[in-house]
């Protein structure tokens, strides 16, 4: 079968193309936005990807048509397919059809960390020996790849809130029926489709709905929101992770920098409930996702001491607090925060591992939501820990920014092009500086335009 995907640099989308290929399909793709990390993957697995939205992509008429969700009614691709009657589909619905069905599932949702923790479980199964399937919203670093087929019973799916196309506008995630689900936090995002925190709650619940009665649910005990979703209907077993002291399985922190520990349920080991928990990735926020990816594997029967030890040998995803180069005595980090509470727990975890170093954060207020001025008011906070602050605010961003210059106090600017941010950022990197560049897109290639223009301000680029 030839099967065409439609947004196929998409994250969510690009695993997809990964799967079909491995199922023995031809696959091709197009696409208006091609930039790493996953047009190099595309590039390397041999899927030819057409740019743009030109009806002449689909004259050799594929069988099926993927939609992503990028994509809507007036867009010459997708009015092609609907005038040609060409078969199509959804990302999450073919996945689901085609991958889903006969696995256990193990889904992880959330308006944060999605990516990390399911990363994180796909790397403890595979040190389990179950050799799991896996679709993530990245390049993980243990595997190289954002989806796989795998070998076992067990899938890992980042299980998004976002809708799922045009013409089906549920949550992805009601389409996975997990076995195992996790919900590591719940805010209001999304506002391009979402009215209010109440709306996307109804779509958890509706995805709690899914989970059979012999499936477990692991929740954050430490977010507010959550338990209101839980509160509608509850039909699986739960268990709650966090840092309360009821938790099942609790995160212990002790000094500074922090040293954490879990303590897992009672039930789950013979001897010691508390084991060391390695550094993995940096943050408190990353030691709750590894907590989560833990219980997750437990379910899936990998004792946590082995899921623990091999914490220890997790390589983060693409992309999150990602060093892409050093030049002049500056560091580079890319990384995907866009949302406040994502930004100003990445700015804490860089904190602990540089400690006293200037750190320049550098956003692009990229997302729908952002760009909708949602988060003008907890984006300037969310940015304490930068000792500078850079932030490219182009024409079009229509909201009030007060709120956000009383936040920087001083620290920062607001730049109308990415020209002028990067002389403004030049200007104040100096030698020992972490420059940490946030956005959900490519920034305009910020990162490799900086590297060139502090190496030929002198020093070498590695």
């Amino acid at each position: 079968m030839h099967i065409h995907i439609a947004g196929i640099c998409g994250t969510f989308m690009a695993g997809v193309a990964q799967l079909a290929r491995e199922l023995g399909h031809r696959v091709s793709g197009s696409d208006a936005n091609v930039y790493p990390p996953m047009s190099d993957f595309l590039q390397a697995a041999g899927i030819p990807i057409r740019h743009g939205w030109d009806p002449a992509h689909l004259a050799d008429r594929p069988d099926l048509v993927v939609i992503g969700n990028a994509l809507s009614r007036g867009n010459p691709l997708v009015e092609a397919v609907l005038d040609a009657h060409i078969p199509y589909t959804s990302g999450p619905a073919w996945l689901a059809q085609e991958v889903l069905q006969t696995r256990h599932v193990l889904a992880v949702a959330g308006t944060h960390g999605k990516t990390t923790t399911s990363s994180m479980l796909a790397h403890l199964l595979e040190a389990g020996g179950l050799s799991p399937g896996f679709l993530i919203g990245g390049i993980p670093g243990n595997f190289g790849v954002p989806a796989r087929r795998g070998q076992g019973r067990y899938f890992v799916i980042e299980a998004d809130e976002y809708d799922s196309a045009f013409f089906d506008k549920r949550s992805k995630f009601v389409h996975y029926r997990p076995d195992t689900l996790v919900i590591n936090n719940l805010e209001f995002d999304h506002a391009d489709i979402f009215p209010d925190l109440t709306t996307i709650q109804t779509q958890f619940h509706h995805l709690v709905r899914t989970v059979p009665s012999r499936g477990r649910i692991l929740w954050n005990a430490d977010e507010a929101h959550i338990p209101p979703v839980l509160a509608r209907g509850l039909w699986s077993e739960s268990q709650r992770f966090g840092t309360a002291e009821d938790a099942d399985w609790r995160l212990l922190e002790q000094g500074e920098p922090a040293q954490r520990s879990l303590r897992i349920p009672e039930a789950t080991v013979s001897g010691s409930r508390t084991l060391t928990l390695p550094d993995a990735a940096p943050g408190r926020h990353n030691a709750l996702n590894a907590i989560a990816a833990i219980a997750a594997a437990s379910h899936a029967g990998v004792p946590p001491d082995v899921a623990c030890a091999a914490l220890a040998r997790f390589r983060n995803t693409r992309r999150r607090l990602e060093v892409v180069g050093e030049a002049g005595g500056v560091t580079i980090i890319d990384d995907f925060a866009h949302h406040p509470t994502a930004i100003a727990a990445t700015l804490a975890a860089l904190r602990e591992r540089v400690g006293a170093a200037p750190i320049i954060a550098v956003l692009e207020p990229r997302s729908n939501t952002m760009r909708m001025g949602v988060h003008k008011d907890s984006l300037g906070p969310s940015l304490t820990v930068a000792d500078e602050v850079l932030l490219l605010m182009p024409p079009g961003l229509d909201w009030d920014t007060t709120a956000l210059e009383a936040a920087l106090a001083g620290r920062g600017a607001l730049c109308s092009n990415l020209d002028l941010l990067l002389d403004a950022l030049l200007e104040r990197c100096r030698p020992g500086a972490h420059v940490i560049i946030m956005s959900n897109g490519d920034f305009g290639g910020i990162h490799q335009r900086l590297l060139q223009r502090l190496s030929a301000r002198g020093g070498d680029v590695s």
